[in-house]
């Protein structure tokens, strides 16, 4: 009849309850971040978020934000969950917002439903609001838990984040390699390094974000359409833009062919023929005479000029001198790097970038917040080149 043995036995199961409940927490939030990446792409200029309502260990509603205008994730849980969101707890994974837009403010519903606990996965970003939800919650008297998975959480609204704290998109360079780091041969011929699953993530990936970017060099080499090609068919076109200083694109580029609701701009300056961008403009594409930089179109006013227009994502599809050029200019937050299962060999395959690189080790770039998938034998590592966080 020894207390400690009592004692050990008590704080063995209260350690497993908190075990449970962490675990439970976790797999709550991870269903409302798949709810939230359904809207991605097509939330603008909102963020996506995703909301599950849990009552006694059972998901009784959950919602997300399918585009602008429409009600937000929580309004879809609440109305899912009935009066069964009294005394119930919500997982969302972004602070409810505290304001009204073109939807009333969320906070006010959830503190209207008489939910118990709101657990949640990041603060509002946007620096007018951030906070304001959760102080609003807890003066209702609602327990409020922050930061349950919260990189992840932090991760999917990356480009939101960047754009309502800077006005400026989100640059993700996303570039097939093979395993000594070549993007093509010394040829040019890059199709394919990757496999098909990971070409298809590709275009997966091309249905949530708003622009895709690549240099003249790859439209003159590899003449793409930059569309979105999904098995299933349907999916969402980016703006595709061309950076291209001396209006060089070929009049027959599958670039400039007129695709359902694929628009294209074509970047350059003042040394671009006037007849050109005349041309152009009568076939439809729309052409931006923008000022000039070290090595051509000046590509911060770019990314300027786009996030005016507002656009919070930028994908950037190469060639390796745009690549160059936005990788010296500190432009790019975040890369997807594709590593396919081959060798090339040799020293004359062409690399990611153009130019010398630095001397020294320590002056490379590190990525951050790593991620690392497979997609049948290819592998793709994800990372930030920047700080990722809403503060």
């Amino acid at each position: 009849m020894t207390k400690r043995g009592d004692g050990g036995a008590a704080a063995g199961a209260l350690e497993r309850v908190r075990d449970f409940m962490n675990s439970s927490h976790i797999a709550y939030m991870q269903r409302a971040l798949e709810l939230a990446r359904k809207g991605q792409g097509r939330t603008r200029p909102n963020p996506p978020v995703g909301a599950v309502i849990v009552r006694g260990g059972r998901i009784v509603g959950e919602g997300f934000h399918p585009r602008a205008g429409e009600p937000h994730a929580e309004i879809f849980a609440l109305r899912a969950a009935g009066d069964s969101a009294r005394g119930a707890d919500l997982y969302v994974t972004l602070e409810p917002c505290s304001h009204t837009g073109r939807t009333g403010p969320c906070v006010e519903a959830v503190i209207a439903a008489g939910l118990s606990r709101v657990f949640i996965g990041v603060q509002d970003p946007n620096p007018l609001v951030a906070g304001r939800g959760i102080e609003r919650l807890k003066a209702a008297g609602i327990q409020v838990e922050s930061g349950v998975l919260e990189a992840d959480c932090r991760w999917l609204i990356a480009a939101f984040a960047k754009h309502v704290r800077t006005g400026l998109p989100l640059v993700t360079l996303k570039a097939a390699v093979t395993l000594d780091g070549r993007m093509a041969t010394s040829t040019g011929d890059s199709r394919w390094i990757t496999g098909p699953a990971s070409r298809e993530h590709v275009h997966r990936l091309r249905d949530r974000i708003d622009v895709i970017m690549v240099g003249i060099g790859t439209v003159i080499q590899d003449d793409p359409l930059l569309t979105t090609r999904l098995p299933e068919g349907g999916g969402r076109n980016p703006l595709r833009v061309v950076v291209d200083s001396f209006l060089r694109i070929p009049d027959r580029a599958r670039i400039l062919k007129a695709e359902p609701g694929a628009a294209t701009l074509v970047a350059t300056t003042k040394d671009a023929s006037a007849e050109k961008i005349a041309r152009l403009a009568g076939r439809g594409v729309r052409v931006e005479v923008l000022p000039r930089g070290r090595t051509g179109v000046d590509l911060p006013a770019l990314l300027r000029f786009l996030g005016d227009e507002g656009m919070q994502s930028v994908l950037l599809e190469g060639g390796r001198n745009l690549n160059s050029t936005a990788l010296a200019e500190n432009l790019i937050d975040r890369a997807m790097i594709y590593l396919a299962p081959k060798l090339l060999g040799g020293g004359d395959g062409l690399g990611m970038f153009a130019g010398p690189g630095p001397g020294r080790l320590a002056d490379a770039t590190s990525l951050h917040d790593v991620r690392v998938s497979r997609f049948e034998d290819d592998l793709l590592v994800e990372g930030n080149l920047k700080p990722c966080s809403p503060d």
